[in-house]
């Protein structure tokens, strides 16, 4: 699996540093050299986190056989994909594996949310940027309706479908109990794709369940922060996140 490492400037090998799993949304979206306001990989390891992005399954460039591994099974292989890349990474000397956090947008909103149930104490601060945290009612909020019948199989109701069965059994809105990381969710109020009550969900979830939490809302936003004054604010929230509990 082609995984980008970036390291921090001045990077120095003898030290560890605190590392970042990025998780690609798109899904079906190539991980590589892409430039973000948001998802700006050296603007993150000039915060001193090594990044660590994986082309998991479900990404193109690497045979439609990889590409379509994901679909029907957002809970399956791709997400060994990302523990695999995070695990392997770690071993190395100048990983602190004690600092570990898990970032992403849409897909890997849902990525964060999911390995949020499944994570088994790695990670320990998360950011979910509109992501899908309750399938059911995604099926029937989104704007997107093709996706949601193509991707997780068709609606929640057809249970002789097993595509069906077995992608809303992996909602991370069921797996709440074993959340144990502090998170921060983020979404637009006029995101149609996935709805801001996505992210509602997902931060009452973790409050309820005793977590540290924090929610920001962006109401003149869509899937998307493209104003830059809020660019500023996502930035600065994101690595206050971040640096409270990995630095």
């Amino acid at each position: 699996m082609l995984t980008w490492v970036i390291y921090p400037p001045h990077f120095d090998s003898t030290k560890q540093y605190p590392a970042l799993l990025y998780c690609e949304g798109g899904p079906q979206s190539t991980v590589s050299q892409f430039w973000s306001y948001r998802w700006n990989f050296q603007m993150m390891a000039a915060n001193d986190y090594i990044i660590v992005a994986p082309n998991r399954r479900g990404l193109p460039g690497f045979g439609q056989e990889w590409l379509e591994e994901i679909s029907g099974d957002y809970g399956g292989q791709c997400m060994k994909d990302y523990l695999s890349a995070i695990d392997e990474l770690k071993k190395e000397p100048y990983i602190d594996e004690n600092r570990l956090g898990a970032v992403g947008a849409s897909f890997g909103g849902f990525s964060v949310y999911w390995l949020a149930g499944h994570h088994d104490g790695r990670f320990k601060a998360l950011i979910a940027h509109d992501g899908m945290f309750n399938l059911e009612a995604q099926y029937l909020e989104t704007e997107e309706m093709w996706f949601v019948n193509w991707d997780l199989g068709g609606p929640f109701w057809d249970w002789n479908n097993p595509t069906v069965r077995k992608t809303y059994a992996n909602s991370p809105h069921l797996f709440v109990d074993k959340w144990t990381a502090p998170i921060l969710v983020i979404h637009g109020g006029l995101d149609y794709r996935i709805c801001f009550t996505q992210g509602m969900q997902a931060y009452n979830a973790a409050i309820l369940r005793g977590l540290d939490a924090e929610f920001l809302y962006f109401p003149d936003e869509n899937h998307w922060v493209l104003k830059p004054q809020n660019g500023v604010l996502w930035q600065r929230r994101f690595y206050n996140w971040l640096d409270k509990y990995l630095k």
